[in-house]
């Protein structure tokens, strides 16, 4: 075979410092708009990309050439100057140190692109601490300490 050929769907989860719920919905849509655009600079095809006002969460396909760690720390570091530069809020933003990423089998890309899309629905039952704790397990990930 003469070429590498990868596909390889990732959830991402990640939230704002401390959780201050400064996400609201009309900064949201700036920013995911701002978030999709560099993933796709970075050519990792963006399925969706939506949360609630403390966290968000993106269904990308993972660019063969590039780590996970290394999307992440770009997105996130570039967005907070970002916010930051156009003075979205008084205080200053920040995204919490770390983030959640899972891989996504291709045959359920359309229950994950749901689950995304109705994170405010999804909220109402469940808090994002519980959440969390939810795709830990589901993922088998064992965290000792704070999470």
């Amino acid at each position: 075979m003469s070429h590498s050929l990868t596909r390889i769907w990732i959830h991402a989860v990640w939230s704002i410092k401390d959780r201050f719920p400064f996400l609201k919905k009309e900064e949201r849509i700036k920013i995911v708009d701002h978030l999709k655009a560099k993933l796709e600079e970075s050519e990792c095809g963006v399925r969706i990309i939506n949360g609630t006002e403390d966290h968000l969460h993106a269904l990308f396909l993972l660019n063969q050439n590039e780590s996970i760690k290394d999307i992440m720390k770009n997105i996130k570091g570039e967005s907070s100057h970002w916010i930051n530069e156009n003075d979205f809020y008084k205080a200053k933003f920040s995204w919490q140190i770390g983030y959640g990423a899972f891989s996504v089998s291709e045959s359920i890309v359309k229950d994950v692109e749901q689950y995304i899309r109705n994170q405010q629905e999804h909220h109402r039952k469940m808090s994002f601490q519980e959440e969390w704790e939810l795709l830990l397990k589901k993922h088998n990930i064992v965290v000792k300490g704070n999470h």
